[in-house]
């Protein structure tokens, strides 16, 4: 069963633009969570290998959890996926954001697995932080 996505939290998009920005030349990448339908969190996967030319996510290292995507940059302002990100897309949820060269508020996009432009809602709501046990 399939999560239906609402949008995306904003705090979870400036952090991806933020991101994208600190580790440029290279290639930033996680995976998309969500909470109630609506994109909160990235997880980032040990053993991630970035570089200027790409990121390769180690699936293998993903944990028990369920994610709805994928967010990695491109270091240039080019914002559709290559071919590499549709096999990626292919394996890893419904919406796949990329986030382009200079990471501004107007540079990503999502997509679906198919590679195509999809519309997603940017949300201004409260994240809450887990709490700790």
């Amino acid at each position: 069963m399939s999560v239906q996505i609402k949008g995306i939290a904003k705090e979870t998009l400036d952090f991806i633009l933020q991101v994208s920005k600190s580790t440029y030349p290279q290639e930033f990448a996680g995976l998309l969570q969500s909470k109630d339908g609506i994109i909160t969190d990235i997880l980032i996967l040990p053993g991630t290998e970035s570089s200027e030319i790409n990121a390769v996510l180690k699936l293998f290292m993903m944990p028990n959890i369920s994610a709805v995507g994928s967010v990695h940059s491109h270091p240039s302002s080019v914002i559709r996926p290559s071919k590499a990100d549709l096999r990626l897309f292919s394996k890893t949820g419904t919406h796949h954001i990329i986030a382009g060269h200079p990471y501004g508020p107007g540079n990503w996009k999502c997509f679906n697995r198919k590679g195509e432009e999809i519309s997603l809602q940017v949300l201004d709501v409260e994240i809450e932080e887990d709490e700790l046990l």
